[in-house]
């Protein structure tokens, strides 16, 4: 059987939807990797905090790979494309209710590629990064 589609980007057009119909502002925080094209001078410690709503962001795409869309910088007009992997999290900017995600590494492309990949923990092993994922709220 065939292995079934990533659950990401639907949960991700979910969250943007609730954003949109309850009035919030949607925004979604991205790991920047070598795949991302974003305005590299917007970027903080390899992390970016996009407002993807509709008065800021046009033309807006959420597909199964990547997020596109138009977004103003400095009165410039940028064409975005994130990948869905980057992103870890989809927030309400008002209140900051939304969901986080984990992130796939660079290794997971690799292990499908077929190059050199980890060996993976032992069972029992303690998960690395030090917990659950935190979810914050940038003004």
């Amino acid at each position: 059987m065939a292995e079934p589609t990533s659950t990401k980007p639907y949960l991700l057009r979910a969250v943007y939807e609730w954003c949109v119909d309850n009035g919030y502002t949607p925004y979604i925080s991205v790991v920047v990797d070598a795949r991302t094209r974003v305005p590299m001078e917007y970027v903080r410690n390899g992390e970016i905090v996009l407002n993807l709503g509709p008065l800021a962001a046009s033309r807006l795409q959420v597909g199964h790979e990547f997020i596109e869309c138009t977004a103003r910088f400095s009165g410039s007009a940028k064409e975005l494309l994130i990948p869905v992997a980057a992103v870890a999290s989809i927030y309400a900017r008002e209140n900051g209710h939304g969901m986080s995600f984990e992130i796939q590494k660079e290794g997971t492309a690799r292990e499908a590629s077929g190059r050199e990949t980890a060996t993976p923990p032992e069972p029992g092993d303690p998960p690395k990064g030090g917990g659950k994922p935190k979810l914050r709220r940038v003004k």
